[in-house]
């Protein structure tokens, strides 16, 4: 065989790998965006996202919160897998979580302060997110570190982009404000959005667009 063969063949065989590796690469990275957002497709981590979404700003903040751990915690888990005993993986996942938990906290008791009192418990309470725990359980504990970094990006991302948009929706309509900027002079907020109800409705309206939408593409 000549050499230009035996380069075409190689060549060939790094491109049968990598189209592949690719289109996961591209699935788990974009799952968690839209197609299986986990707060407004799964329906997890609902805690938080109604609690703490008042303002725009407290949604980012939490939601990179949240990305921190969930990228932490994925790739500690995915590595240790095959050392982990089946019978005691749950305690062990919810430590190693705790742990990330501990270190935002810390980082944002010294760094954010205001933003640390504005979420203040449902940044501990992160340890027990059903996201996180989900993840490790479900994704991380069954995959190699590259797919589980992306699937924490991919899900971290997209549970951040849903608290914003539901926190941006609230404090628009119920402050006139996004990130604590005025926005429109002589308009009157509807003070209900920043109330809890108003994270029911919101979220609610959400959904029932993104549903609405689903239905359309199947018709």
């Amino acid at each position: 065989m000549s050499l230009k063969h035996k380069m075409k063949n190689f060549f060939r065989r790094i491109l049968d790998w990598f189209i592949p590796v690719g289109k996961r690469s591209a699935k788990e990275l974009s799952k968690g965006l839209v197609k299986e957002n986990p707060t407004l497709v799964m329906l997890l981590g609902l805690c938080p996202t109604l609690a703490v979404t008042s303002s725009a700003q407290n949604g980012l903040g939490m939601g990179l919160a949240t990305l921190f751990v969930l990228l932490g915690s994925n790739i500690v888990i995915s590595l240790i897998k095959k050392a982990v005993p089946g019978k005691v993986r749950i305690p062990i996942f919810i430590v190693v979580i705790a742990t990330f938990v501990t270190i935002i906290q810390f980082v944002m008791e010294g760094f954010f302060p205001d933003l640390n009192r504005s979420l203040g418990l449902f940044i501990p309470l992160i340890v027990v997110n059903c996201i996180i725990l989900g993840r490790a359980e479900a994704f991380a504990s069954k995959n190699n570190i590259y797919y589980s970094i992306l699937d924490a990006i991919g899900m971290g991302l997209g549970f951040t982009l849903a608290l914003v948009l539901i926190g941006s929706i609230r404090e628009i309509l119920g402050a006139n404000k996004i990130f604590g900027m005025d926005l429109v002079p002589g308009y009157e907020p509807m003070g209900l959005f920043i109330l809890p109800p108003g994270a029911f409705l919101t979220m609610g309206l959400i959904i029932a667009v993104i549903n609405k939408l689903k239905q359309g593409k199947k018709d």
